[in-house]
């Protein structure tokens, strides 16, 4: 029986989704070319990029004989279905589990306190 496909990002597929965030589109070479060290091999970008496009994250359009990919699902779609797969296998659907968890691990810029202040503030003017 096969695994079923995870519809969150692996860290290989963010790495190709990086580059097509940045660039748009790109065929298979160009997303070799555009990739940080580690290189991958076009073949296994090619692979991944099928699934990719299985997973619904990317479409390709053809131009001549080329393949040419573009993401169909934005950054930000993306970052917050990871963070609802984190909360669900994490932290039990908790927003506050999470974020005590975050608050007590990494060290806050004064910036970043103050911008959890107001947003907390917020949220406590606008619950009855």
């Amino acid at each position: 029986m096969s695994r079923k496909k995870s519809l969150i990002l692996t860290d290989h597929e963010l790495r190709l989704m990086n580059v097509l965030w940045l660039r748009g589109r790109a065929t298979v070479a160009e997303v070799v070319e555009s990739l940080p060290p580690p290189p991958l091999a076009y073949s296994t970008v090619l692979t991944t990029m099928r699934t990719l496009e299985q997973k619904g994250y990317v479409a390709h359009d053809e131009e001549r004989r080329a393949y040419i990919y573009r993401p169909v699902v934005a950054r930000d779609q993306a970052a917050k279905s990871a963070m609802h797969h984190l909360l669900g296998r994490f932290f039990g659907n908790s927003p506050g589990a999470l974020a005590v968890a975050l608050l007590g691990e990494a060290p806050l810029s004064d910036a970043d306190a103050t911008e959890i202040e107001r947003m907390l503030q917020r949220r406590r003017k606008a619950t009855p």
